[in-house]
């Protein structure tokens, strides 16, 4: 299905308006195929890379989901590595800079949330934060940070590159990045908050904030454009997926991160030479051992009862 993702594929070079790209599920995807059969394959398809990947212990991959407020990142986190082993994830929400994390480089608190080699590494909100809320609401000037910073007219373009090269940096050392924007149309967002505000089992959910930044949506949609397009990298490309279906959104980012394990190839590691040898000469002895008599196979129908001639008491060697 690497046709079906790369259609979500920002390419480096293309231009993005967010307008023009869509926010609802293609209409010829049928929904009780995609829930029924083709989700359930992929998730579990990404489950087994996984465990290979655990294994092998010398590649990471890093899923950034960046999006509006409500546009899915934590339903998708949910239920798209829903069977993958616990152990193997890393899951970091990045919210509001602590007083702690200001008192470092941007991305100080992003180096810290980074994954294991053997892991997958999700970023619920990430870097991007600190080149688009950062940048629409002038936090730089703002921030803790010396003056001549504060006057670099060109200090969001050095962010940007920034970004890029350490990007480049992290996949030079065995760590894959894709980035999934959950494009969420401003009704639906609409409906989603309004839900959170009156559906008491959500109200969890529900932050004064959302409203608030939801004054600036034409501000973000253009600053998250601009930057998905100065971004996007073969080494770590953007993909732009519809949020308005989440049963589409998850088939859609599922088969992102599925595509990116099965580029990257894990593979379970062989033996040592020495265990290897070892396991060969069991082999050798038991298979003398077979050739002998001294062992036999139970035959079928006499049950639990061991191997060799004397099986002992029933149930003595399971």
């Amino acid at each position: 299905m690497a046709d079906f993702a790369e259609r979500f594929l920002i390419r480096k070079g293309e231009k993005v308006d967010l307008s023009e790209i869509s926010t609802e599920a293609d209409p010829k995807a049928v929904r009780e195929e995609v829930e029924g059969k083709l989700f359930p394959a992929v998730v579990t398809r990404i489950s087994e890379l996984q465990e290979k990947l655990w294994a092998e212990n010398t590649q990471g991959l890093i899923v950034v989901l960046q999006g509006m407020d409500a546009a899915g990142k934590d339903s998708t986190v949910r239920k798209v590595f829903g069977e993958v082993d616990p152990a193997g994830l890393n899951i970091v929400s990045f919210k509001a800079p602590s007083a702690e994390e200001q008192d470092h480089d941007y991305l100080w608190r992003i180096n810290k949330g980074l994954p294991s080699r053997g892991m997958i590494g999700i970023f619920n909100r990430s870097h991007y934060e600190d080149v688009v809320a950062a940048r629409l609401h002038g936090l730089v000037q703002k921030g803790q940070l010396p003056e001549e910073v504060k006057r670099d007219k060109n200090v969001w373009d050095e962010r940007l590159e920034q970004i890029r090269n350490w990007e480049k940096y992290l996949r030079q050392n065995g760590f894959r990045m894709v980035k999934v924007f959950l494009h969420v149309s401003k009704r639906e967002q609409e409906k989603r908050l309004s839900d959170r505000l009156f559906n008491e089992a959500k109200h969890y959910k529900f932050s004064l904030s959302d409203l608030a930044e939801r004054r600036y949506w034409n501000e973000y949609q253009e600053l998250y454009a601009r930057t998905i397009e100065e971004t996007t990298t073969d080494v770590a490309p953007w993909y732009v997926v519809p949020a308005d279906d989440k049963w589409y959104t998850r088939y859609a980012v599922a088969e992102i991160v599925r595509g990116a394990l099965e580029e990257m190839d894990p593979k379970y590691p062989p033996l040592s030479p020495e265990v290897q040898a070892k396991l060969d000469e069991l082999k050798q002895i038991f298979e003398m051992a077979e050739r002998l008599k001294i062992v036999k196979p139970v035959k079928k129908g006499e049950g639990k009862k061991g191997y060799g001639k004397k099986a002992g008491k029933e149930g003595e060697n399971d």
